[in-house]
């Protein structure tokens, strides 16, 4: 198609993560410290498929749908990830944390990034604990879906 560019199937260079071991090593533990929060895994995945989508970063949407789909998850609520306001198959709970991984990994486009109805929605169903998972879960999808796009991570290459 005309004017559509097509991305490339080759990264440009390895993941920095790979590259710097330390840094996987960090990234993998900030990863792990968000499971001690009391944050339903699932609920977790469901928010790094949306900052993922988000983001752009296709290698991370096909892992965590595929981390999703491995958890029991239905494709139902896999695909409706994008339309999540409008999808009765998601729980308050859940939508109060898809919104605020929207609102955090939007960070630069409103000058009330997460505003306070949004972070008193959060509260309702999340103790500080669990917020702190949250809001680290969210940071650290965003780094993972920023180190894949400015490689050009493309979808697949990890799997040999």
């Amino acid at each position: 198609m005309a004017g559509i560019e097509k991305a490339s199937l080759k990264a440009r260079m390895n993941n920095p993560a790979m590259i710097i071991p330390e840094a996987m090593q960090a990234l993998l533990a900030l990863g792990a410290s968000t499971k001690t929060g009391g944050v339903p895994e699932r609920t977790l995945e469901l928010m790094n498929l949306r900052a993922s989508q988000i983001n752009g970063c296709s290698v991370c949407v096909d892992l965590h749908s595929r981390n999703l789909k491995k958890a029991g998850e239905t494709d139902e609520r896999i695909f409706g990830v994008p339309a999540w306001r409008d999808n009765p198959s998601f729980s308050d709970q859940e939508r109060s944390a898809l919104a605020l991984t929207e609102a955090v990994t939007r960070i630069s486009d409103s000058s009330d990034s997460v505003p306070d109805e949004l972070w008193q929605e959060a509260t309702r169903y999340y103790d500080e604990k669990a917020l702190a998972a949250l809001i680290i879960a969210v940071a650290n999808i965003n780094v993972w879906n920023r180190l894949n796009i400015t490689v050009r991570q493309p979808v697949g290459a990890w799997k040999g």
